[in-house]
């Protein structure tokens, strides 16, 4: 992703080129192909194609995409396939209603963009996930969930309509009342059933641009899923840092993070101004993260957090953390990393939490640096929407040798659990585990895809992998 569409300024810049263009990349060899990379660093052949027109950018294409957050392989595109439909310079901001807070945009419009246009208007999205950069359009594709998923549901629940190009070249509106297959198809499909071309959703208002926070140090996972699913009535936002390198009656220790918005009497008499950034110049070499380092980090995270806080924090410090660290994702080295993020359901018990992080301790190259915790509520009606009723666990884990047989035995995990794993940051799973997991679901969102796309011509590399689509 290119510092340009990093901090597009969303619905501020006037004018641009209305024809579309290839994005530069670096100087290649004779004969040699570009690629495009997902976040974590898994690259196939790929260019990006942007233009401020998406209606004319999307004809004939078989995938978008957006600021290219997605972990792994579902903004790349298929084999066989190089151009990609870039959303970045499609950015605007096209109504807004500040009487019930509905705003229709186009697709490519960041959250980055949207908070710094919208918050000081005392307005902020319905539900956000750990990085703002990210696009409207992504956020629909995703489904993407946040801190407040067990009272706000995912990003999907709050989106009223939908302006799509369907595989047949038609461009259409699609809502709850009008192509409702297609709509509960589209949020949280991967871009696989058309192209997003604009987004309308209904933002939250809010009082203020601060949060009230409580956090806890907590000593082992099964006292931390305990008190994160019992703060749930009380908060609206929860969120929970974990240590999984360390051991027995330690694992999974860490930080709970309890928030909600501060009120005018609570939050500091000014605007909460976004806060300056760090930068990662060049990728790390891949030794830096190692089990003796991580074990370190994650001693001093531990231990620098009070038993309990409670005060006012920055909404981006309480949202975004890492959009603190600009390139964080090249602390992981050439090889790059994978997040593996899964749901245990309720059913699966208190003590789901504790037998998955045990088969990730056991298991060759079960090191992650980040590991965070979310409780989740009901399921949406979304057809693949990620989230349901229990724990979600994320992990960053470093890409190695061994990465492809870890992400087996915690898929085996999962799927022991009657868990499931978010598309948006896998790279490794295996067909057959994905639809053991989902399969019922998929057979669903299958059925609708293949009645308005019978050829399966809108497909990433992800689709290919993933659900047998043709290379």
């Amino acid at each position: 992703m290119s510092e340009q569409a990093e901090h597009q300024p969303g619905g501020v810049v006037a004018l641009r080129d209305p024809e579309t263009t290839l994005v530069p990349g670096p100087t290649l060899a004779a004969g040699e192909v570009p690629t495009l990379a997902g976040w974590g660093g898994l690259a196939r052949p790929g260019v990006e194609v942007r233009g401020e027109d998406l209606e004319r950018l999307t004809a004939g294409r078989v995938l978008s995409r957006g600021l290219g957050r997605a972990y792994g392989d579902s903004a790349l595109p298929p084999p066989g396939v190089l151009e990609v439909a870039s959303t970045v310079l499609a950015d605007r901001i096209l109504a807004f209603d500040p009487a019930t807070g509905l705003l229709r945009a186009e697709a490519g419009l960041s959250l980055f963009a949207l908070n710094r246009i919208m918050l000081p208007q005392g307005f902020f999205p319905p539900v956000t996930p750990g990085t703002q950069f990210v696009t409207l359009g992504g956020a629909v594709a995703s489904d993407v969930h946040g801190k407040n998923h067990h009272v706000s549901g995912c990003f999907g629940e709050h989106v009223t309509r939908l302006r799509m190009r369907v595989a047949d070249g038609r461009v259409l509106w699609c809502s709850r009342e009008a192509h409702a297959d297609l709509f509960w198809a589209t949020i949280g499909g991967m871009g696989l059933t058309g192209h997003i071309l604009e987004v309308e959703v209904r933002l939250e208002r809010v009082p203020s641009s601060w949060i009230w926070q409580q956090a806890f140090r907590i000593p082992d996972i099964d006292a931390f899923v305990e008190r994160l699913t019992g703060s749930a009535s009380e908060w609206p936002m929860t969120v929970g840092w974990i240590d999984c390198v360390s051991r027995g009656r330690e694992l999974g220790r860490g930080t709970l993070f309890c928030g909600r918005w501060a009120t005018a009497a609570e939050a500091p008499d000014r605007f909460a101004k976004p806060k300056p950034r760090i930068f990662v110049p060049f990728r790390l070499p891949s030794w830096t993260l190692n089990q003796l380092t991580v074990k370190a980090a994650n001693t001093v995270l531990y231990y620098k957090q009070p038993k309990r806080s409670e005060g006012v924090v920055h909404w981006e410090s309480y949202f975004y953390p890492l959009d603190m660290i600009r390139h964080w994702n090249r602390i992981y080295g050439k090889a790059g990393f994978t997040q593996y993020q899964c749901v245990l359901p309720r059913s699966a018990g208190n003590g789901a939490a504790r037998r998955f992080l045990e088969v990730l301790s056991k298991q060759s190259g079960g090191t992650s640096f980040l590991c965070v915790i979310k409780d989740c509520g009901p399921q949406s009606q979304a057809m693949l929407s990620f989230p349901m009723p229990g724990i979600s666990i994320a992990l960053d884990i470093p890409v190695r040798k061994d990465t492809q047989a870890l992400i087996d035995a915690l898929d085996r995990q999962t799927l022991e659990e009657g868990g499931r794993i978010y598309l948006t940051k896998d790279a490794f799973t295996r067909a057959e585990h994905f639809r053991a997991m989902d399969g019922e679901r998929l057979d669903a969102f299958m059925a609708v895809r293949r009645r308005w796309d019978p050829q399966l011509r809108l497909r990433s590399a992800q689709s290919v992998r993933l659900l047998g689509d043709p290379a």
